[in-house]
């Protein structure tokens, strides 16, 4: 290996592991289908990023149109991995996001991450799958 590839292997590890992204999020569109057909669950996804080699402290907050907010969910995503975590999935002392309701999410962690945000809808034969960037802030 010459000078020149060894210092582009190397510079690579250096920048390789290192935080990228935002520590606030948001996704102004959340909406758990509910219902299904088929085989396919309908669902959405928080998709998260953690490029860094420190762990993710994530406090996700959900807002609704009539009702006061459901907030400090607490989610991990470990150092140099992903996690998906579905909306379904979220619950504190009991309470979870209701189905067939309008709501936003704000996503807030310790180190930068990246968020995405998807929704399978299964509602029909004809099976929808949307993905977007989620916004930082």
């Amino acid at each position: 290996m010459g000078d020149t590839e060894l210092s582009q292997e190397l510079s690579h590890e250096k920048v390789a592991n290192q935080p990228r992204g935002s520590l606030f999020w948001v996704i102004p569109d959340g909406y758990i289908p509910p219902e299904s057909r088929g085989e396919l669950l309908s669902h959405e996804s928080i998709c998260v990023l953690n490029c860094g080699s420190r762990v993710a402290n994530l406090s996700i907050d959900i807002y609704f149109e009539d009702r006061e907010p459901l907030e400090g969910l607490i989610e991990v995503v470990e150092g140099r991995r992903t996690r998906h975590i579905r909306t379904a999935s979220l619950e504190k002392s009991g309470e979870q996001i209701p189905v067939g309701i309008p709501y936003a999410i704000t996503v807030t962690s310790d180190v930068p991450i990246i968020v995405q945000y998807s929704r399978l809808d299964t509602t029909q034969p004809e099976l929808a799958l949307m993905s977007v960037m989620a916004y930082p802030i």
